[in-house]
């Protein structure tokens, strides 16, 4: 269902059922078992993207969700307020 290199790739799924008895199948939150081995840490300059970063680091600009993981932060956008943020050591 997800790209292979999705954090959702693997989260699973559950089914609700809603008051008029549609059934809605929903994607679990891909949340880290435990805190992610981080490689070290990066100053963010003003609008440096994270798919850039992920590029750079993880060789997959698509594993920018990593960052979020790295850093305790679901919202990857709550990161460009940060002066600096982890770098996770893989995906």
């Amino acid at each position: 269902m997800f790209h292979p290199g999705s954090r959702y790739a693997d989260a699973g799924t559950y089914q609700v059922t809603r008051p008029g008895g549609a059934v809605v199948t929903a994607t679990r939150l891909p949340l880290p078992p435990t805190a992610p081995a981080v490689l070290g840490w990066q100053r963010r300059a003003d609008g440096e993207r994270l798919d850039l970063l992920a590029a750079h680091f993880l060789g997959d600009p698509t594993a920018s969700w990593a960052f979020g993981f790295a850093n305790a932060s679901m919202v990857l956008d709550a990161l460009a307020a940060r002066p600096l943020v982890a770098v996770p050591r893989a995906v």
